[in-house]
């Protein structure tokens, strides 16, 4: 096998195609599995001119290695060179594959050439789509608008699925949405009215004497929770508690009375140990907070934008919003989701967490009772 591959290089080398052709076809006929003989055969093939063969051998290729990226780059190169229709999704499937190393300057180029006839592909498929769903879409409401792009969006795979994935604690059968519509929180519209209360006492609460500003994120370091590894014990994201894990913290909650007396008319889960928790969240400038889940699907996470600079974002899932100061939204926290403040100041947002509305009364007992129950894990929540 060894002199045969060696005579086919040696032919390949001399620019005899049609029989370092002929020696490739043998030694493939001995070896059929070997995927780099294949390679070489589509390689030369490509060289002789004869893009279908070359092609051919490329499948051959794929079918005893589906994933091999130099295989899939070789066939979308092929299938562009043959004005084949599909080439703009090969172009996909390669780029999927592409090695996180830099690649070598000639792949570079040829892979940017990739990128460019995949966005085409894609706008053309997103055109006939958007065109196919037109008259459906028209009829829809705004929350059925965006629900409808965001499954077309997942079909052309600029975005993804993302799931509830808490670290502790799921509960079966409710609602996934990375933010929750406005209609499902009537109460949105008064917190939003309290903006400017809610930020005096915040200002208030910096300024007292005893006030506890900590790190948001404290843990001991031979935890496995290596999401938060970055910001642990890290000053640049800090808290001033009002509740936390069931508790008032009176030092800060008593120059904050009517933030706390709002906050007491909401549907925040009451389970010992747990919560409820409220909370103004610092963010340093330049500081971003990792990819992360949290504890319980039980519950949902809302925030009030308070002192927001410019450029200071916020992605759950595949969507990734804008702070903006007054303007307050609910989501959940166990899809992964993650936050940036790009300025040279001070992000302040209120948050706190509120029952997932999909849980009945009996359920709210029984996720408390759970969480209760499970002590030192619920500390967590």
């Amino acid at each position: 096998m060894g002199s045969l591959l060696a005579e086919a290089d040696r032919a390949s080398a001399s620019q005899d195609f049609t029989r370092a052709q002929a020696l490739l076809r043998d030694a493939a006929g001995i070896e059929p599995q070997d995927l780099s003989i294949l390679l070489k055969l589509a390689g030369v093939s490509r060289a002789a001119g004869q893009p279908r063969v070359a092609l051919d051998a490329v499948h051959r290729a794929l079918a005893v290695s589906p994933l091999d990226f130099t295989a899939l780059l070789m066939r979308a190169t092929l299938l562009d060179r043959l004005g084949d229709e599909t080439a703009g999704e090969a172009w996909g499937h390669a780029l999927a594959q592409r090695p996180q190393a830099a690649p070598p300057p000639q792949i570079a180029v040829v892979l940017e050439q990739g990128e460019r006839r995949y966005a085409e592909w894609l706008d053309r498929r997103e055109a006939r789509l958007k065109a196919g769903m037109a008259e459906v879409e028209q009829r829809a409401d705004e929350e059925e608008r965006t629900r409808i792009a965001r499954f077309r969006n997942n079909v052309l795979r600029r975005t993804r699925p993302y799931h509830s994935e808490p670290t502790h604690f799921h509960f079966p059968g409710l609602v996934e949405r990375e933010f929750h519509p406005r209609r499902h929180f009537d109460w949105l519209d008064t917190l939003e009215a309290a903006t400017d209360m809610i930020q005096e006492e915040f200002e208030t609460v910096m300024g007292a004497e005893r006030a506890e500003l900590v790190p948001y994120i404290q843990y001991a370091d031979h935890l496995p929770l290596r999401q938060w590894q970055p910001l642990n014990h890290n000053a640049d994201w800090t808290a001033i508690h009002l509740w936390q894990n069931g508790r008032q913290i009176e030092a800060n909650a008593r120059h904050c009375p009517r933030t706390i007396d709002l906050l007491s008319r909401l549907p925040q889960p009451a389970i010992p140990g747990a919560s409820p928790n409220a909370m103004f969240s610092l963010l340093a400038p330049g500081t971003v907070i990792p990819p992360h889940v949290g504890v319980s699907n039980g519950r949902l996470v809302c925030h009030l934008p308070l002192v927001v600079p410019e450029g200071c974002w916020f992605r759950v899932g595949a969507e990734t919003r804008f702070w903006r100061r007054g303007e307050a939204f609910v989501f959940d926290d166990t899809i992964e989701h993650e936050a940036a403040n790009p300025s040279d100041q001070l992000r302040v947002v209120l948050i706190f967490d509120i029952w997932h509305p999909d849980l009945t009364a009996i359920e709210r007992e029984a996720v408390a009772a759970l969480i209760a129950a499970d002590g030192a894990a619920a500390s967590g929540l």
